[in-house]
């Protein structure tokens, strides 16, 4: 099954690639190989809280799987419109907004990587990093960044 029939099938229609909010490009492709720049907790609305605070970790994972989505929205910009074109994920770096005391970053991150691995099968399965930050742009719970294998 191509990729975006899986994501039909899970009910997924990747969003327009958010553009740049400051003096940065959202992706660079080199090669065969996409950077795509951190994407916010963003569907339609900001998706706001402070992991050990405000939010719990499931609302945090929710959170993480929008910032998928919106990865792959750039994949799919940075491939000319065609998200079969995606080889594999390669790496994750996920940071949450979270208290100092907050240890489960990784829980939180899980909501991108399931997603992935849901959408993907083995491709979708990645190096990561999930680390905490005191705060995100805008007040965001989660940004992740990404880097990935194309056609």
């Amino acid at each position: 099954m191509s990729i975006a029939a899986k994501l039909d099938s899970l009910g997924i229609n990747l969003p327009d690639a958010p553009a740049p909010a400051a003096n940065y490009v959202p992706f660079v492709r080199i090669g065969n190989i996409v950077y795509v720049s951190g994407q916010i907790s963003m569907a339609g609305d900001l998706i706001t809280g402070k992991l050990g605070d405000d939010m719990e970790i499931e609302a945090g994972a929710a959170a993480a799987k929008v910032c998928a989505i919106n990865l792959l929205a750039q994949v799919k910009a940075a491939c000319g419109g065609d998200i079969d074109k995606l080889v594999r994920v390669i790496k994750l770096t996920g940071f949450v907004n979270s208290t100092a005391d907050f240890t489960a970053q990784p829980q939180v991150i899980n909501g991108a990587s399931d997603f992935l691995v849901e959408a993907l099968g083995d491709a979708g399965r990645h190096s990561r990093s999930a680390v905490s930050a005191a705060s995100l742009p805008l007040g965001v719970a989660v940004e992740i960044e990404g880097i990935f294998e194309v056609q």
